[in-house]
């Protein structure tokens, strides 16, 4: 069976016996027309029962804008806190009028770009585009795209950091002084690994604690047996895991060792993935407020595309670490929440990770807890 031809403006223009731009017209409520009330009634009606759909890159062009973003994604595995926020971005897009589509580029591939596919009015990433991909995305008539190496989404070079400080600086209110950190078996995690491994690194020394090291840990090859025997040998007390997934693979590792968690050793994950919640013990876990930061993206692209300015200052970020028994803390969990309070917005100053008191107020304990502290830097 053939499918079916699209239905053209060509088409409507003879079933109704008028010509072609007075089909145009009509369907794209083109103002100072003198096309009468009856005539304009019979071109809708007659699209309608023919199932006109206009040719979304011919009204692209007509209009100058797609109302599409493109979202340029790292070739990562899509993770549950990634996941949350680009779901939070769509849905902000989506009450302004825009689509977001995704894309992640893999350096194997052999498809163009789909920059070059794509009639989008904005290309967009959670990094910055080099020479290279700025020269190529311009060259196929994109005029926006964001950010370029001077710019970036308010707080979204902090918000990585927020969730490994808090990891860092829980593990110290818990009397923890050498710590190690566990990493992806991923190979497309590696360098984010790496990068994360030597932020953990950073706030230890801050904080006056030791810090053992990075170790890539997976079951299917023992590294995770291996790594928590040579960390508990070593003398190391508590592990920052990358994401929840690998906490649970130290967890089981120290299980199957005979070393019990949390008191011989630790664990904290990244993301609060169901997975956290779900395996024996419960994993504590940071994250971040995933619809806050699909918000903040969305409003960096909006503004970008001139739809709307800005807000003076963004909503504070929230992150929540919750307690659970890896560390601790009860089956069920207690959730923390911290707030990210910006110190410069426009120059990409470190901001100030709060605990919330109970009531909300934002006069809870400060960072680790200790008065005077800093609670987060570069």
């Amino acid at each position: 069976m053939e499918p079916r031809r699209q239905v053209t403006a060509a088409d409507v223009a003879q079933a109704v016996g008028v010509s072609r731009a007075t089909v145009g017209f009509v369907l794209n409520d083109t103002p100072g027309q003198t096309i009468s009330e009856a005539t304009r009634q019979r071109v809708l009606d007659a699209a309608i029962a023919l199932g006109y759909r206009p040719n979304s890159a011919a009204r692209a062009l007509a209009r100058g804008r797609s109302e599409i973003v493109l979202l340029v994604l790292p070739d990562w595995p899509m993770d549950y806190a990634h996941g949350r926020l680009v779901e939070e971005f769509a849905k902000a897009l989506d009450e302004a009028g825009y689509s977001l589509v995704t894309w992640s580029p893999r350096e194997d591939s052999h498809a163009r770009p789909l920059w070059e596919r794509l009639h989008a009015d904005l290309v967009m990433g959670f990094a910055p585009f080099d020479d290279d991909q700025q020269a190529g995305i311009r060259a196929n008539g994109v005029s926006k795209l964001f950010p370029t190496p001077d710019q970036y989404i308010r707080h979204s070079a902090h918000w990585l950091a927020i969730t490994l400080h808090l990891q860092v600086d829980h593990l110290r209110e818990r009397g923890h002084r050498r710590i190690a950190y566990a990493g992806s078996p991923d190979p497309r995690l590696a360098a984010v690994s790496r990068d994360k491994a030597r932020k953990v690194a950073a706030r230890a020394a801050f904080h006056g604690m030791e810090f053992a090291g990075e170790r890539v840990v997976d079951v299917a090859d023992g590294s995770a047996d291996r790594a928590v025997r040579a960390w508990v040998e070593a003398g190391c007390t508590a592990v920052v895991a990358c994401n929840d997934y690998v906490a649970a693979m130290v967890a089981g590792a120290a299980l199957r060792a005979g070393i019990a968690i949390p008191e011989r050793l630790a664990v904290i994950g990244h993301d609060d993935s169901p997975l956290a919640r779900v395996v024996v013990p419960t994993l504590t876990s940071v994250r971040i407020d995933a619809a806050a930061a699909g918000r903040e993206a969305a409003a960096s692209a909006l503004h970008e595309l001139g739809v709307r300015p800005l807000p003076a200052e963004p909503d504070p970020c929230a992150a929540v670490l919750v307690i659970r028994e890896s560390t601790g803390g009860t089956a069920t969990g207690t959730e923390v929440p911290c707030r990210l309070i910006p110190h410069d917005t426009g120059h990409g100053h470190a901001p100030e990770i709060r605990q919330m008191s109970p009531s909300g107020d934002g006069h809870g304990a400060s960072g680790s807890g200790s008065g005077g502290d800093p609670v987060i830097g570069e």
